[in-house]
């Protein structure tokens, strides 16, 4: 007998994604726009090689104990919801709420506005749209991979897949013309006019590590996203410690990737023109090869910022589906679309907020003039969320010893801890740079006065509508 076609439809989850899947997912979200922005940045605040590569070695480090700690928390709660599951079971509802509301209001939702808009300015360079070109290209890069990742798994997933490689080939070109080409002398700032531009105030200790901090916070922006593997544990074929390759595997290629990356624009600039260089992926090609690279770099960083915005969509959806399977009034967030085998609505609950985000000239402006206002505004709240995720480790071990963990963090004691203290340092660093900003600052604009404002008062809001929502949850945890 023929089964009512509904039998067999999925009502949830399907595990259709491969190690390799996963990775390039992992792989597509964190190369964005970081690394085409964040080594001047870097260079900048230290100043000399050897510090310049400390950073990012230290930044590849902390990622990877970060990951140790992931992979346990996914494959001992290997369920959609990632940060979602692991704070809501280890510090109550509460938490776990306030933790997706921050997301789906400011963080990842403004991270797509923000990297659709690095999508849209070089797409507009390329292809002129008008006075209002940058904002056309970048919802209309939102709309269309929101409807892809809509249409189904497989659209999504090879979506996802073919941007990241071209993305990593890309990357490796750029490395390869720094290495190879002919480095040209760079008409910038000297290192120490640079360094003391972005950290003034840097001859004692605490102003130099206050500077140090200030390149590990752009460092680890570059890095940002390799936790989002945590929101497809529920979809990832194969054994629990699958997790673990994943997140092992992608950490290590984007180290060695940004590594050799950093290598190239050094030869290509000198330290000096990585440290004033205001885009430095194309000064250093155009350094190293000439000026008819100008526009293949464009559409590197245009396919890049693609990339990113597809699975940050993609991950994003996944914590939203996490909320609405726990608190009665929300459910109808997490409902799977039988026929796609996706979250439907929480895939256009997120575009639509995205949208809102691009259309408003304010949050525009601010994330299309600024890589370093969209550090400024989210990084603490970020480094918070993943710092309490780093407790949820010892907290869940003590609570729930019960629970079958594949896989568990050698010397536990070392790097979780080490992990830890990272995102405090980190949470301490970019709260001092945003202080510090509005104290050097010739001049505050309105703009950025009223979105931390905004900023506060949406979380705010968060603890509020749990509140409201508290008395009628659906169940227990995650």
């Amino acid at each position: 007998m023929t089964q009512p076609r509904t039998a067999a439809a999925p009502v949830g989850p399907v595990r259709h994604l491969g190690v390799l899947d996963a990775m390039a997912l992992v792989i597509g979200i964190v190369i964005g726009s970081g690394i085409f922005r964040s080594p001047s940045l870097v260079a900048a605040n230290t100043g000399e090689p050897w510090l310049m590569f400390l950073a990012w070695g230290l930044g590849g480090l902390l990622c990877l104990c970060g990951a140790l700690a992931y992979a346990e928390l996914a494959s001992a709660y290997p369920k959609v919801g990632g940060e979602y599951v692991f704070l809501s079971r280890a510090f109550g509802r509460g938490v776990g709420f306030l933790f997706v509301w921050a997301r789906l209001t400011v963080i990842q939702t403004g991270a797509i506005a923000a990297t659709a808009y690095v999508f849209g300015d070089y797409m507009q360079g390329l292809v002129s749209l008008g006075e209002y070109g940058s904002l056309v290209w970048a919802l209309a890069a939102t709309v269309v991979l929101t409807v892809m990742n809509i249409v189904g798994l497989k659209a999504g997933r090879w979506t996802q897949n073919v941007l990241t490689v071209l993305k990593v080939t890309g990357v490796v070109a750029i490395a390869v013309a720094g290495l190879v080409g002919t480095p040209h002398a760079a008409q910038v700032l000297p290192v120490a006019e640079a360094a003391e531009a972005a950290a003034p105030g840097a001859g004692d200790f605490w102003s130099a590590l206050s500077a140090f901090g200030l390149a590990m916070v752009f460092v680890l922006w570059a890095f940002g996203g390799w936790n989002e593997s945590a929101y497809v544990a529920g979809e990832l074929k194969g054994k629990a410690r699958s997790m673990l390759w994943v997140l092992l595997g992608s950490i290590g290629l984007l180290t060695v990737l940004y590594g050799v990356t950093n290598v190239a624009y050094l030869r290509a600039l000198g330290m000096d023109g990585m440290a004033g260089a205001k885009a430095v992926a194309a000064d250093a090609v155009l350094a190293a090869v000439g000026p008819r690279a100008a526009k293949a770099v464009a559409v590197l960083v245009a396919i890049a910022a693609l990339g990113g915005v597809n699975g940050t969509i993609f991950t994003g959806a996944r914590s939203i589906c996490g909320l609405g399977e726990d608190f009665r009034p929300l459910r109808w967030l997490g409902r799977w679309d039988p026929r796609t085998g996706t979250p439907l609505i929480a895939l256009l609950v997120q575009a639509l907020m995205a949208i809102l985000l691009i259309c408003l000239p304010a949050v525009g402006k601010g994330t299309g003039s600024g890589f370093e206002a969209a550090v400024q505004y989210t990084a603490p709240v970020y480094w918070l969320f993943i710092l309490l995720t780093g407790l949820s480790l010892f907290v869940l071990r003590r609570r729930e010893p019960r629970v079958s963990r594949p896989f568990r963090v050698p010397l536990v004691r070392l790097t979780v801890p080490l992990f830890c203290l990272m995102c405090g340092f980190m949470v301490y660093s970019s709260v001092d740079y945003a202080v510090r900003s509005l104290i050097v600052a010739e001049e505050v604009t309105r703009a950025s006065q009223v979105g931390t404002l905004v900023g506060l008062a949406v979380l705010a809001l968060g603890a509020a509508v749990y509140l409201l929502f508290r008395e009628r949850p659906k169940g227990r945890g995650a």
